[in-house]
């Protein structure tokens, strides 16, 4: 793959990000049109520019995207069209940087966490949730407490298309 293609699908997931943390943040929702269509077309281009070998890469990225934050939606604590949209971004950068992606994505989501929960009073009912789901956890087993699923919860919510495109930023910055 030639630099400007690799800068070309960079541009693009910088894209896909900011448009999917617009709308998270202005409707606590990310169209499936933009990451199931975003996913497409890495799969599309990846597969134009690299053959068979490009639409494999683009594929692993978005089932590595997929697979690291799916647990997370699967135990109530994230939503689905994150999990969509660190796979489109998985498949539009591959495996390797999905899974920085990741790492980078929970650190500055933890960071934002923290933050939102000190400037609404929340930080300390915050950690006893913690504290209550790992004891839940360690009875049962990883299993959502329905108590403090996204659905059920009261907590101050975090639009995480925002970490996940300072995520992605810091991924490609690092590069």
């Amino acid at each position: 793959m030639t630099m400007s293609t690799t800068t070309g699908f960079a541009l693009l997931a910088l894209a896909v990000g900011f448009v999917a943390c617009v709308s998270d943040l202005r409707s606590r929702r990310i169209p499936n049109v933009l990451t199931f269509g975003a996913a497409l077309l890495a799969l599309v281009f990846h597969g134009a520019v690299g053959g068979w070998n490009g639409l494999l890469t683009s594929a692993a990225g978005w089932f590595a995207g997929l697979a690291l934050f799916l647990p997370f939606f699967l135990l109530g604590g994230m939503g689905g069209g994150d999990v969509k949209l660190l796979a489109a971004l998985g498949a539009l950068l591959g495996p390797a940087d999905a899974l920085w992606l990741a790492v980078y994505t929970s650190l500055i989501g933890g960071a934002m966490a923290i933050v939102v929960a000190l400037c609404r009073g929340y930080l300390m009912t915050a950690l006893r949730n913690v504290a209550a789901v790992i004891y839940h956890w360690c009875l049962v087993g990883p299993r959502p407490l329905a108590a403090m699923t996204l659905e059920n919860s009261t907590a101050p919510r975090l639009a995480y298309a925002l970490p996940i495109f300072c995520g992605t930023v810091v991924t490609l910055w690092l590069r």
